[in-house]
Formats: structure tokens, C-alpha cells, sequence
């Protein structure tokens, strides 16, 4: 999805840097990509990218969890129970939300329960101007539907449709935020 957005915002005009952890799909022609592998490593791109940009889609999180300590080599195998702590990683959204000023930020929920509640918290805490309400039926797929809430409004359900379509749209309604300002 996020390869979508980037080759939507380029069709339409914009100079887009897309930050983009490892992913079997080609780049957008027009796009500027920086690769990352590590949440750390994204939210220093995304923090530099973010210093130039007007506007920022996130669509998705390199992860939420990582393991609190990390073995340099292969751990042998022992005939017993390994424990493996995880803590969370940086909430990038949330982290840029708060230093947006005057940026406009989308951000993505992929909710299975709760789905409305959750990404109206979502919204708050990570202080976007819009939220894309996703389910998890749209991972893998070529199509997708969604629901989108722009702060203050009310929710509105998009069709199911292609993932390129669901971009365009994406970035006609991060336009029409812009236009409002």
C-alpha cells in the first residue's frame, strides 16, 4: 500500500520520499527510496524525510515489538524452553505527530475488533489529521476497502477497490487537507 501512495502522490505532482523497509515490489518511477531494516533505522529516515516534507502518509509500522536483547551469533539448540522478552518499538507516527507545526499526517489503523473506537484513539494519541481504517482481509490482497476519518468529521466506507485506487484517493483527500489550511 504504501508503494501505492508514494506512486500516487508522484502521478499527481508532489516530490515524494518513500521510506521502506525490505519488500518484494519495485519502486515508483519518480520516488525517491530509502531502504531501511531496523524500526530504529526508519524513524531516523522518516525524521529526516519529515524535516522537508509538507505532508506524511504511514501506512505501516517495520514492527511493533522487537526482542529486548539480541544474541550476535546463532543460539545452539538445547532441549529446553527459551524465554525471548520483547519491548516495543518506536511509535513513528506518534513521534512525528508531535513535532508535525503545520504538516499534514495520514496515518493507517489495521484493527480486527473495535475497529472504529480503536482508530479514533489512534488519531488522538498519534495527533494525524485523517486516519485510514484498514482490516487485516486487505493484507496480501490486490484490492482492498477501507473507512477514512479526517479529525472532527464523521467516517466515510470506501468501496472495495484496487490498492492504487485506495492511493489516489488517499492523496485526493491529503490534497483537499492542504487546499483547507
Amino acid at each position: 500500500m504504501g508503494y501505492a501512495i508514494a506512486d500516487a502522490a508522484a502521478r499527481a505532482g508532489h516530490a515524494v520520499t518513500l521510506v521502506s523497509g525490505p519488500v518484494e515490489v519495485s519502486p515508483p518511477s519518480g520516488v525517491r527510496v530509502v531502504r531501511v531494516e531496523t524500526a530504529a533505522e526508519m524513524l531516523a529516515a522518516a525524521k529526516k524525510a519529515f524535516a522537508r516534507a509538507d505532508a506524511a502518509v504511514f501506512c505501516a509500522a517495520v514492527c511493533d515489538y522487537r526482542p529486548k536483547n539480541r544474541a550476535d551469533k546463532k543460539l545452539p539448540k538445547k532441549q529446553m524452553s527459551r524465554r525471548i522478552e520483547l519491548i516495543p518499538t518506536p511509535d513513528i507516527a506518534a513521534t512525528l505527530g508531535r513535532a508535525k507545526k503545520r504538516r499534514i499526517t495520514i496515518a493507517f489503523a489495521l484493527e480486527d475488533h473495535d475497529a472504529r473506537r480503536h482508530a479514533e484513539e489512534k488519531l488522538r494519541r498519534k495527533r494525524c489529521d485523517a486516519i485510514v481504517l484498514n482490516s487485516p482481509a486487505n493484507v496480501g490482497s490486490e484490492s482492498a476497502s477501507a473507512e477514512f476519518l479526517v479529525k472532527g468529521g464523521t467516517w466515510k466506507r470506501w468501496p472495495r477497490s484496487t490498492k492504487a485506487a485506495m492511493a489516489r484517493r488517499i492523496i485526493q483527500e491529503l490534497e483537499r487537507l492542504a487546499a483547507a489550511r
